[in-house]
């Protein structure tokens, strides 16, 4: 049946999805094609945040699914509105982010015939989403949004994504309105035409306003047998010198973070963290190595990879120890035996999930602990190594100021509960042997695909799920152009974060290599450009530091935490030089 009179549309159906599983945001950039989701959104009071790039929509919800443990949300308008989404989205799959980005489309008559902003969206987002579906009646939203949230965040969580076809989300008048023809057409096939017409609304819209269940259905994740699990404990329980690489899959949920870190306290074992686990240990504690990591391979006995792999961030598995014992545990299997028939053999694989896997393994080994000579030779290891840094970081540069002295400056001044977003090479890669994240989910770097201009987004949808911490983006003044125009939603949306770019004019981590080996520095540079008076044009407050205000270092950071508690968002432009700190490590 179809109800000709109700003035209800589609995006309605839509927003009471969102709202029953939980979703308190939805980033956008306005389209035509979307509106009447982001109005019904509104009405129901899911925050709609605009941004300044679809790409930003993106990175934004991709941080709130990575903090809040729900599925983040993005919609963009049709054509090039997704085409720019791709990146991000892309990014999502690779930091395995539970992910829907709704995308708006041609009316269902018009696909294909050359409608505005009309392109084949399916097959450009099937290689990059878990699931992907293009609504074709109004009665289908409801199902098809529950299942697309449930497959997003079942198994290994990713982006899925929904097309919705224009006239699936406008009323029916409006819809009509559109289609019917004008005057009752002569002849046979005009009367044809007017039929199909008819009819094609009709089926549109009938059963659309019938009641539908818009609960989560359940959402699916693989864990470890108890046989598995016994195994593992046998293994840990012989090994003296054991390691645990710990991955972002450990900080995924059902198993709380702070879980996660009892059990690796309750283990003993020391522990390397990587991506999003990055934090999960604290600042100090005596457990987290932080330098020396193939060293500490070699000598291991047993390591156990928990969400880590062997891809190019441990060299294929060639670091690791061919007389180690290797657990490793992973949800996606593609993942969890990555190169090992080529540089690495697992002696337990276990397709699953790493944080209710550490939960379980520390229950069944309670009272028993890593030898402790073990973690504080590593630890003595990392105080030597930090000393060295420590030194680097009181050199004189050639000009500007020393980008370890500051790092370090600002890590000494970060409030507890800071959140820290890495968006950069050269800079950035030097914060993250520097800068301590205070606890688990307090680190977001954008994960195994490098990209570059997640800084905007990530802040702004950190800031946004814990509104009372400080959020810092670490910028390279190459990558803050990606998303310095989010500014402006940073004033708009009343979500002050603090930026520090670290400015040597340079495309540095490129430079570094491009250089040497190939004597030239093309497209590398850049200029010492007043990126602090930008921040002031969108509303924000900027600070240039260089050599010339050192001893000021600490009061400008300090005046950058208070200006941001006001509520403003605050840009330090700071000029450093080069260092030879992280020399040989390598871009590509």
């Amino acid at each position: 049946s179809t109800e000709r009179q109700s003035p209800r549309h589609g995006g309605e159906s839509v927003a009471e999805v969102l709202r029953a599983h939980g979703i308190k945001f939805v980033f956008t950039l306005v389209g035509g094609h979307i509106s009447p989701i982001l109005v019904a959104c509104e009405k129901l009071g899911i925050r709609i945040v605009d941004t300044r790039h679809e790409a930003t929509a993106v990175f934004a919800a991709d941080a709130v699914a990575r903090l809040s443990g729900t599925v983040g949300v993005a919609a963009v308008t049709a054509g090039p509105g997704l085409t720019n989404t791709v990146t991000a989205v892309k990014n999502a799959q690779m930091a395995e982010s539970p992910l829907l980005l709704i995308g708006g489309a041609a009316a269902t008559l018009l696909q294909g015939r050359g409608a505005l902003q009309d392109i084949d969206q399916m097959s450009l987002f099937k290689p990059l989403c878990k699931f992907c579906a293009s609504v074709r009646t109004v009665r289908e939203i409801v199902p098809t949004v529950r299942k697309a949230l449930a497959v997003a965040q079942s198994g290994t969580p990713g982006p899925v994504f929904i097309e919705f076809p224009i006239d699936t989300l406008y009323p029916y008048h409006v819809v009509e309105k559109e289609f019917a023809p004008k005057n009752t057409p002569k002849g046979l096939m005009g009367k044809i035409i007017a039929w199909y017409l008819r009819n094609h609304l009709s089926n549109l819209f009938a059963g659309a306003w019938e009641t539908r269940d818009l609960s989560p259905l359940p959402v699916h994740i693989p864990h470890a047998t108890e046989d598995e699990v016994q195994r593992c404990v046998e293994l840990v329980s012989r090994a003296k010198k054991p390691v645990i690489l710990l991955g972002s899959q450990a900080t995924l949920p059902p198993t709380p973070a702070d879980d996660v870190r009892k059990a690796l306290e309750s283990l003993g074992i020391p522990c390397f963290l990587g991506g999003m686990s990055r934090g999960m240990l604290g600042k100090n504690s005596p457990l987290h190595i932080r330098q020396n990591r193939r060293d500490a391979l070699k000598d291991a006995d047993l390591v156990l990879l928990a969400g880590t792999v062997c891809d190019f961030r441990l060299s294929y598995g060639r670091v690791l120890n061919r007389r180690s014992k290797i657990i490793a545990v992973n949800r996606d299997r593609s993942q969890l035996l990555k190169n090992s028939d080529m540089f690495w053999k697992p002696t337990v694989a276990i397709q699953g999930d790493a944080g209710s896997f550490l939960v379980r393994l520390s229950k069944a080994l309670k009272g028993h602990r890593c030898p402790e000579e073990w973690p504080r030779s590593l630890k003595e290891g990392d105080a030597v190594k930090e000393k060295a840094n420590r030194s680097k970081a009181d050199e004189k540069t050639e000009r500007h100021l020393n980008p370890l002295s500051v790092l370090h400056r600002v890590d000494e001044l970060l409030a507890e509960d800071s959140i820290i977003v890495a968006d950069g090479g050269d800079f950035v890669g030097s914060a993250a042997y520097i800068m301590r994240p205070r606890g688990p989910l307090r680190w977001l770097d954008p994960g195994a695909f490098g990209t570059l201009g997640v800084g905007g987004g990530f802040a702004l949808g950190a800031k946004l799920c814990r509104p009372e911490s400080e959020v810092w983006i670490v910028y390279g003044d190459g990558s803050l152009g990606y998303s310095v125009a989010e500014f402006d939603t940073f004033t708009r949306h009343k979500t002050p974060v603090i930026a520090l770019v670290g400015n040597d004019a340079c495309w540095s981590q490129i430079s570094r290599e491009q250089v040497p080996m190939l004597g030239s520095n093309v497209a590398c540079g850049l200029a010492f450009t007043d990126y602090h008076i930008v921040a002031d044009g969108y509303g924000g407050k900027g600070y240039l530091t260089g050599r010339e205000d050192e001893s000021q270092l600490d009061d400008i950071i300090k005046k950058a935490q208070k200006e941001c508690r006001e509520g403003k968002a605050v840009l330090l432009n700071v000029l450093i030089g080069k260092t030879n700190f992280r020399e040989g490590s390598i871009s590509v």
